[in-house]
């Protein structure tokens, strides 16, 4: 989940400067990206960086991409919830619902990249921007938990209330790590920018978690449950790891500079 209007002030890379006559390339909405993983990096933020230069020549605010993230990706979420019943019974196809699901959820998220990098280029970033980004992100992350849990009852109505529960209680590790991703808090527990690690952190970029809950959905919608289960484990544990690895690090901290690991 990049933040989208960072208070931070940005300029124009070189590549936007030189782009003359008219406005900055994709290449340079893209220069600004604030990553995200793997797949957001490949997929994600290159297609936002087209919506970028799109809005960009047709002077749409950053403030406006970010709301339509939110109307396209609730929206998709809602009409989950509401056809997923429709679907399990086989009065709709299962197909249909997944892969309109999937294709809402991805165009949300490259929107969704798009604002940020929008609002670095031209030099509209704003804490007030900032804040409607985050509190957008969290509402789409809200209603993606409870359209993946609705459409798991759905298909297997004897899914216990614990795993439901679990599932979107540990999903709130996604949101608060987002939310320090910047600041003297930001922290990585492996460093490594290695492919293999960064193939590992697929589990835990939010582009490519909502491809793969799309293409559940998609393909094998009575597989959803295990969703649940697959990301209950991953949320908890790395939450598990999280606390102890900042934990140890303050201890070491707090003992004296010379602790500290170089």
């Amino acid at each position: 989940m990049p933040s989208a209007e960072s208070p931070a002030t940005a300029r124009r890379p070189s590549s936007a400067r030189n782009a003359a006559p008219g406005r900055p390339p994709a290449t340079a909405f893209y220069a600004v990206n604030r990553g995200g993983g793997l797949y957001s990096e490949a997929v994600s933020q290159r297609l936002g960086a087209w919506v970028a230069m799109l809005a960009d020549r047709l002077g749409i605010a950053p403030t406006l991409l970010t709301l339509v993230n939110l109307l396209i990706g609730v929206g998709a979420s809602v009409t989950v919830v509401a056809l997923a019943p429709a679907a399990a019974a086989g009065d709709l196809p299962a197909w249909l619902l997944g892969a309109s699901a999937l294709i809402a959820w991805q165009v949300a998220y490259a929107i969704d990249c798009a604002d940020g990098q929008l609002a670095r280029i031209t030099g509209q970033t704003s804490t007030a921007g900032a804040r409607v980004d985050i509190l957008a992100d969290v509402m789409v992350q809200i209603s993606l938990v409870i359209a993946i849990g609705a459409a798991a009852t759905a298909y297997r109505p004897d899914i216990p209330a614990w795993l439901v529960a679990g599932f979107a209680a540990t999903w709130m590790v996604n949101l608060v790590t987002s939310a320090m991703q910047g600041g003297a808090q930001a922290a990585s527990m492996i460093t490594s920018t290695s492919l293999p690690v960064r193939i590992v952190k697929l589990i835990r970029d939010y582009g490519a978690v909502v491809a793969f809950c799309g293409l559940v959905l998609t393909f094998a919608p009575t597989a959803t449950v295990w969703v649940l289960v697959l990301f209950f484990l991953v949320n908890g544990l790395f939450l598990a790891a999280s606390v102890a690895h900042a934990a140890v690090y303050a201890l070491r901290s707090a003992a004296g500079p010379g602790s500290e690991d170089p």
